[in-house]
């Protein structure tokens, strides 16, 4: 246990059971699939589905010798059927284009089976592929992130190749409709579900499991698996780190759970879960996984930067196509936003845990500001020194640095959203309790800021003197909801001018 290897961006399940990786056995939820045989299943980047896809590969090999003491070893008979699979991160479309890319993976496949392929297009030679290959035994198709050739240039702002290479896929996948006596299993993964791909009206037949109650800990690591699995590593973590267990465990789940797909349990991103193992340390490891630039440009392109608590219908998430991209599904899709809770038909949306929440945060902030983030990591430690002191000339100092470097004619379009952005948008990364326009039953204060046994009010005027900030403060009583025993009470008036704060006054309520 002391020795345990952890199998960080393996994605091949044999090299993991064969390299006495760590493996979490999965196999009784794969089990429960093989009852059924159309499915999809939607997971954000990074929570094992090209693993998951691998292992039913070698199960459908017939590899019963890569899952002794694995609970499905003598639950199924063991049988090898032709294999059809695509993993969507491999193919060059780049360069081959999507339709040439496909061709070449299913003659790659005709010629392992030692098929002849007589048609020319995608379509009729999925179509000879599966109906020769089911001579030999009924046909497995396994589809690893199909909307990858769609994701990639809506991330480069190339929509019209994302829609050229939807309405490819919608024709390829269309030849399935008919096919059904030859198939056994077929199942395809991805980060989003577009809505008018044919795959998901040709086939309606086809099972989502991604938000199924039996499937919601098919991937991803449950509170009893990481006990169970890891007992000595996190026992070792929590002792260096000078934590009692259950303080640690707490913070562990703080930093790393909640991911919620409607199953009995919370889960862990496994990747973000295994380098925090493998470094002994609670750091933020999703910034590796990649920027989504196509999202960030959503949020900053409609200003929006306070995301969490957000309500969505169930029909919501079946009408997302590429003319109509919601930020708010992006956001549940890729992981920046799991479900909280189920409210009749509607899903409350939130932060999973504070690994991804900073996440956010930090790529917003930047955007934002324009600034790089090792700019944006030393302003925010100035301004944390900043609270701690109660200097609040060092305060001001550190938001310029942050205004001073957004553009002047973005600046001048949006003057006093960015300015509640920003401060927003810091503050939160921060860590601290940060709110937006917040409402009285006298007015809305611009923003409220909780730290420790401290409330900060701030009131912002552009073009004014901070003086009248201030008295709007004083004059609303904006501090009467804040009034507590041994809780400081902090006024600023902030007297805003083109991009920079030119002053900060300041009071104590006594």
């Amino acid at each position: 246990m002391e020795n345990q290897k952890y199998p960080i961006g393996i994605q091949d399940f044999a090299e993991v059971i064969e390299g006495n990786y760590v493996y979490v056995d999965k196999t009784k939820y794969i089990f429960q699939m093989l009852q059924g045989k159309y499915y999809f299943l939607s997971r954000p980047r990074r929570f094992g589905k090209s693993l998951l896809v691998n292992t039913l590969y070698y199960l459908f090999e017939g590899r019963k010798d890569l899952f002794k003491g694995l609970w499905i070893e003598e639950q199924i008979e063991w049988k090898k059927h032709p294999i059809i699979k695509i993993d969507f991160t491999l193919l060059d479309y780049d360069k081959l284009g999507l339709e040439n890319s496909i061709k070449e993976t299913l003659f790659l496949t005709a010629k392992k089976y030692q098929i002849e392929i007589k048609n020319t297009t995608i379509k009729s030679i999925f179509n000879e592929l599966i109906v020769k290959l089911s001579k030999i035994e009924k046909v497995v198709i396994l589809i690893d992130e199909y909307d990858k050739p769609i994701g990639d240039y809506l991330e480069k702002g190339k929509m019209e190749l994302a829609i050229e290479n939807r309405d490819i896929l919608k024709n390829f996948y269309s030849t399935l409709k008919g096919l059904d006596s030859h198939i056994r299993f077929f199942f395809l993964t991805g980060i989003t579900k577009f809505a008018k791909v044919s795959i998901f009206s040709d086939l309606n037949n086809l099972d989502d499991l991604t938000l199924h109650p039996d499937f919601g800990e098919l991937l991803g690591y449950t509170q009893t698996e990481l006990e169970f699995y890891f007992p000595e590593k996190l026992k070792e973590i929590a002792s260096n780190l000078n934590l009692s267990y259950a303080d640690f465990s707490q913070e562990v789940k703080l930093w790393y759970n909640g991911y919620n797909f409607l199953g009995n349990q919370k889960v862990y991103n496994p990747f973000s879960m295994l380098r925090f193992l493998s470094n002994r340390r609670f750091a933020n490891f999703w910034f590796e996984t990649g920027t989504p630039s196509l999202l960030i440009r959503l949020l900053h392109q409609k200003r929006f930067f306070d995301v969490d608590n957000i309500l969505l219908s169930e029909n919501s998430f079946n009408n997302f196509t590429l003319e109509n991209i919601s930020e708010n599904i992006l956001l549940y899709q890729t992981g920046y936003l799991t479900i909280k809770e189920v409210v009749g038909n509607k899903f409350m949306l939130t932060y999973p845990n504070l690994e991804v929440r900073s996440s956010m945060f930090g790529y917003l902030l930047s955007d934002y500001s324009y600034l790089r983030d090792d700019y944006t990591d030393s302003v925010i430690y100035y301004l944390e020194q900043s609270l701690l002191k109660r200097d609040f000339e060092l305060l001001k100092q550190q938001l310029n640095v942050l205004f001073g470097s957004i553009p002047a004619d973005i600046f001048e379009k949006e003057v006093e959203s960015y300015y509640h952005a920003i401060i927003f948008l810091t503050f939160q990364l921060l860590g601290y309790k940060m709110q937006a326009e917040v409402r009285t039953s006298k007015g809305r204060i611009d923003a409220v800021l909780e730290y420790n046994n401290a409330v900060f009010l701030f009131e912002f005027k552009v073009n004014k003197t901070p003086e009248i900030a201030l008295k709007q403060i004083k004059d609303k009583q904006y501090f009467q909801k804040y009034l507590q025993p041994n809780k400081e009470i902090y006024l600023l008036g902030v007297n805003c001018y083109e991009k920079e704060i030119k002053e900060i006054l300041h009071e104590k309520y006594q």
